[in-house]
């Protein structure tokens, strides 16, 4: 029988969790791949979620990065209502599109962004 994973506090998965390194190579290494959908997506909608960043706000910015890719999604003036967060973001989106060769990269980093939104979703949901 597997043992559970363990447990760790927020703060302790933000402390080990670089998700600019995770997603320069996780969008286009496989072995990146699980690290960037797991760790690095819980630790993207921990701090997303901590500056008061709602998940429609980044279905919205997976939805313009499916539509005109990820270089043109870091140039938006405001890719989120506040400047914190949308700094941030930009930031990862500036990151990923230079990593980003192939349409594949891109669609990865659309579908990484909705994933950050459905567990910023999950952790609101769960906080009622």
């Amino acid at each position: 029988m597997p043992s559970s994973p363990e447990t760790r506090t927020d703060d302790e998965l933000l402390a080990t969790t670089d998700v600019a390194v995770l997603l320069r190579y996780g969008l286009t290494q496989d072995a990146f791949r699980t690290a960037l959908f797991g760790d690095g997506a819980v630790a993207a909608a921990v701090t997303l979620d901590r500056l008061g960043v709602l998940p429609r706000s980044l279905v919205f910015v997976a939805d313009i990065v499916r539509a005109g890719g990820l270089a043109y999604a870091a140039e938006l003036p405001e890719p989120l209502p506040s400047p914190e967060p949308a700094a941030l973001l930009r930031d990862w989106l500036r990151d990923a599109a230079q990593a980003a060769g192939t349409p594949e990269a891109e669609t990865r980093a659309a579908r990484w962004l909705g994933a950050v939104a459905e567990i910023i979703a999950l952790r609101r949901a769960t906080r009622r």
